[in-house]
C-alpha cells in the first residue's frame, strides 16, 4: 500500500522499526515481535540497512517475507553508500514487483574505516531523484534531523540540503530520535520557513537501559538527553526501574506529541515489543486506528 493517502488523511499514523537478525535466534525473537505488535496496527513498518548497506542481503530477505506473508505496508531501507545504481535499480525492481510501493531513501553512514567502494549517488537527493523520475508511483521517505545533522554544523545549510530532498520528490520526512519535543517544535518551524511543507513523522525511541543510553550518545554525536530525563533514570535502583522510568518518559513525549496535532510517530523498536506496548498501554491507545 503506497503511504501518500494516510500520510495525506487527518488520522496521526503510527509505525514501527525493525533491523534484520543476523542469527536464528535473533529471526525467531523478531517473529515473535512482529506477532505481539500487528493488533496495534501500524501504518507501515520500516525495515533498516546495517551500517553502510552492511545488511542489504538481510533487510531484502526480511522485506520479502514481510510483504508476502503479513498484511503489513512495508517501507525499505535504500542508502547510496557503497550502492551502485544498477544495484539500486535492481532493488527497487524487484520491490516494485512484490508489490511494495514505498522507500526510505537515505545517505547511509560512512563506514568507520571510510572504506567506500562504490558511491554513484552522492547524496540522499540524487537518490530520491531517480527513484521519482524512474519508479513514480513510490511514495518516498527521507530522514530529519531535529537537533541538526552532526555532518552539518551549519544549520541554515542543512536546511537547504533537507528542501533539496524534499524538491527532488520527497513525500515526507521521519525524524531521528530525540528526547526534548522543543527541538522537534521548533525543526516544524524551520521546515515551514524553509518552504518544506511534507508531512514530518516524529522518531521515537523509549531508553531502557543504560548500556542504550550509552550507545545512543556514541552513535548520534548530537543526541540531547535533559536534565529531567537524566535525573530520572539516575534515580533508578535497578535495571527495571531505569526501564520504567524510560518508557515513562517516552510516553509522555508521544502524550505531548498528540496534543499538538503531530502527523505521525514513529517507534524504533530495537526488535522489541514491551516496550512499545506498554507506551501504547499507558497512553490508553488501543491502535493506530483509534487516533
Amino acid at each position: 500500500m503506497n503511504l501518500k493517502k494516510r500520510l495525506a488523511g487527518d488520522k496521526v499514523i503510527l509505525s514501527f522499526e525493525f533491523y534484520p537478525p543476523r542469527t536464528p535466534a535473533g529471526s525467531r525473537s523478531l517473529y515473535q515481535t512482529i506477532h505481539n505488535l500487528i493488533p496495534l496496527k501500524p501504518a507501515y513498518v520500516s525495515v533498516t540497512y546495517g551500517a553502510a548497506g552492511s545488511s542489504r542481503e538481510l533487510t531484502h530477505d526480511l522485506v520479502v517475507k514481510l510483504q508476502t506473508r503479513l498484511s503489513l505496508s512495508i517501507v525499505p531501507h535504500l542508502t547510496c553508500i557503497n550502492s551502485s545504481r544498477s544495484e539500486i535499480n535492481r532493488m527497487l525492481k524487484k520491490y516494485h514487483d512484490l508489490g511494495i510501493r514505498n522507500i526510505m531513501a537515505l545517505r547511509g553512514d560512512i563506514p568507520s574505516d571510510s572504506r567506500i567502494t562504490c558511491f554513484d549517488f552522492q547524496h540522499a537527493a540524487e537518490l530520491v531523484h531517480f527513484i521519482r523520475r524512474d519508479y513514480p508511483d513510490f511514495c518516498i521517505g527521507v530522514a530529519g534531523y531535529p537537533e541538526g545533522h552532526p555532518q552539518t554544523p551549519n544549520r541554515l545549510k542543512e536546511m537547504d540540503y533537507l528542501k533539496k530532498k524534499v524538491d527532488s520528490g520527497a513525500d515526507y520526512l521521519c525524524t531521528q530520535l530525540f528526547f526534548d519535543n522543543h527541538h522537534f517544535y521548533d525543526f516544524q518551524n524551520r521546515c515551514r520557513l524553509a518552504g518544506i511543507h511534507v508531512p514530518i513523522v516524529a522518531g521515537i525511541m523509549p531508553i531502557t537501559s543504560s548500556k542504550t543510553l550509552r550507545r545512543i550518545a556514541d552513535l548520534s554525536g548530537g543526541t540531547v538527553f535533559p536534565a529531567a530525563l537524566l535525573r530520572m533514570l539516575d534515580r533508578a535502583k535497578n535495571p527495571s526501574q531505569y526501564e520504567s522510568a524510560g518508557i515513562h518518559w517516552a510516553a509522555e513525549q508521544v502524550r505531548d506529541l498528540l496534543d499538538h496535532d503531530i502527523r505521525g510517530i514513529h517507534f524504533y523498536t530495537l526488535n522489541q515489543y514491551r516496550r512499545i506496548k506498554r507506551i501504547y498501554q499507558s497512553l490508553g491507545i488501543d491502535s493506530g486506528d483509534d487516533l
